[in-house]
């Protein structure tokens, strides 16, 4: 038996703040057990968000001061994170915050350097967790679903509902997991429109009307119907999905009401295609399993032999930041954490530099 506590760090791409999650992992018998033990979302100042938003228009100099600038900050979170509830900590591990993903350009880069985060933290550190992926020719994500195989193994799909959807299951003979769509990054811009951080409970969706050319366009993209290992980039959202909502004359309201049904139909096909029996068990986490409207719309275009769960709320809010610190137990047992399978790279690898502080 070995059992580690570990400190997940995570920022996804609708920049609502920092997950941090105080997990521990028992490994006994071949069966890896979890337990979240504490949890906190911090979130972005202004400043903050406004500076991570405007990386890709900054110069050289001024992405790395952020790279170090940023590492320092998340250290600081965790330094109070770790005094505040008096912390036994063995290390942390932290996704950092994607500014460039383009694979297939042999780009990724996320800023919150290890080597600051560890100085600041006074903890040892596992970071960077996808360029070697990127390296070996894959998509550097997704990299959730090997904690999804072996965490989450009684649900047929898992399912997360963050800036961007992804999807993982088992297939025939090996992972299978891609970006669907994206989510949040759509519906918190259209929702800030109307002055508000995000659309509460899908209420303003829930009040539109579906806008049949938008639902068209939106499904428009090839990469619905790219095959897998694929990933959607911020870059990619601002070329399609979100310049398509920009430049449509319909309200806020018929956007975001058919921006859920695009995203319920995506979600639909990508699980339907998949699902070898056409029905299966649906676990669903990320900010989006609280907009009950776009939980509606995912039930409703996936039919009843599918069963949607939406775990409890600590769940819902933490699994990414729990499953990298898993990312962090693997890489620190020298085990795989990446697979080829779902990224396309040329075998599985153990992703992630170490910083010993």
């Amino acid at each position: 038996m070995a059992t580690y506590h570990v400190i997940g760090v995570m920022s996804g791409t609708s920049l609502d703040g920092v997950d941090l999650a105080y997990c521990r992992f028992t490994y006994n018998e071949g069966n890896w057990i979890y337990k979240i033990l504490n949890t906190e979302t911090v979130p972005y100042s202004d400043i903050w968000e406004q500076r991570l938003a405007g990386l890709t228009e900054v110069s050289a100099v001024e992405l790395i001061a952020t790279d170090r600038a940023y590492g320092h900050y998340l250290g600081e979170l965790v330094k109070a994170f770790t005094d505040r509830h008096n912390l036994q900590v063995d290390f942390v591990a932290s996704h950092g915050h994607t500014i460039f993903h383009q694979p297939q350009l042999h780009i990724t880069f996320q800023v919150g350097s290890g080597a600051y985060l560890a100085a600041a933290a006074g903890l040892p550190t596992v970071s960077d967790f996808r360029t070697l992926d990127i390296a070996l020719g894959g998509q550097g994500a997704p990299l959730v679903p090997i904690g999804d195989r072996l965490l989450f193994s009684e649900y047929d799909f898992c399912l997360n509902l963050g800036g961007i959807s992804n999807i993982s299951q088992e297939g025939a003979d090996k992972r299978v997991a891609f970006d669907i769509s994206c989510c949040n990054m759509l519906l918190n811009p259209l929702a800030e429109e109307l002055g508000l951080p995000y659309d509460k409970n899908g209420d303003n969706a829930r009040g539109g009307q579906f806008d049949q050319t938008l639902f068209d366009q939106l499904n428009g993209p090839a990469y619905f119907s790219a095959p897998f290992p694929k990933s959607i980039g911020k870059e990619w959202a601002d070329e399609h999905s979100l310049r398509t909502l920009q430049e449509s004359k319909a309200t806020v309201q018929v956007k975001l009401h058919t921006a859920c049904h695009h995203m319920g139909y995506q979600i639909a096909q990508a699980i339907q295609q998949h699902a070898a029996q056409k029905q299966g068990k649906v676990l669903l986490t990320g900010g989006g399993a609280f907009n009950s409207f776009l939980v509606e719309q995912i039930r409703h275009y996936l039919g009843p032999n599918f069963e949607v769960v939406v775990p409890k709320p600590e769940l819902v809010n933490f699994k990414e930041a729990l499953i990298f610190a898993f990312l962090g137990v693997l890489r620190w047992r020298q085990e795989t954490n990446c697979l080829k399978s779902v990224t396309g790279a040329r075998h599985d690898n153990c992703g992630g530099a170490i910083y010993w502080y």
